[in-house]
């Protein structure tokens, strides 16, 4: 009797975007430690913290949450685009959008996030909370410092992943991946000043 060897394709891992969910696991530990060096500082000046806190602008730090959080879900419906192998838009629909128009409103979103930091941090240093000023200037300035750095460098991969979709004259699986890796990151900065918000304004 005849037998036939069937041949059974074996999925391997994306190793780049494996190599990129091990190096956000580092950026856990990161901001873990930021974190306790803010309750830490906390713990020992209350009185401070109540004092300081009371000069934040809650509404306006929600308004600029609520607008980085809604770039994940622009940014995940540029992943989907780039998973359907739809590199630019097909109609003037967002329905039709591809990853290109997708990761651009991404892009603008998280500008608009980081330019409210940057006004956010005007505020205060007009109001004496600075850096080298009390330990609660520290502590703010450090966290949410270090979290807007890793955003700005969110918003140049997307650039550079705008880039490449435009330089490539087919739109294959690496430019699907490296949407895929960047929307990871995207994401865990979200997370992360999610996290903030609640710990600097709301629990106060």
């Amino acid at each position: 009797m005849n037998t036939k060897s069937a041949a059974v394709a074996v999925k391997r891992p994306n190793f780049v975007a494996v190599g990129t969910i091990v190096w956000l696991g580092s950026e856990v530990m990161f901001f873990a430690g930021l974190f306790a060096i803010y309750f830490t500082l906390r713990a020992m000046n209350p009185d401070l913290w109540i004092e300081q806190t009371e000069k934040h602008n809650f509404v306006f730090a929600l308004i600029n949450t609520i607008i980085l959080v809604l770039s994940s879900f622009t940014c995940q419906a540029g992943v989907f685009a780039a998973e359907r192998m739809q590199p630019r838009a097909t109609g003037a629909s967002p329905a039709k959008w591809g990853a290109v128009e997708w990761f651009y409103l991404t892009f603008f979103m998280g500008a608009i996030f980081v330019a409210g930091q940057a006004w956010e941090y005007a505020t205060f240093v007009s109001e004496g909370i600075t850096f080298g000023g009390d330990p609660y200037g520290s502590a703010f300035y450090i966290t949410t410092g270090f979290h807007g750095i890793h955003v700005s460098l969110g918003l140049v991969a997307f650039l550079l992943v705008i880039g490449r979709i435009y330089a490539v004259k087919n739109f294959t699986h690496k430019e699907e991946t490296s949407a895929v890796v960047v929307s990871y990151y995207w994401h865990f900065v979200d997370i992360v000043w999610i996290v903030l918000f609640i710990i600097i304004y709301v629990l106060r």
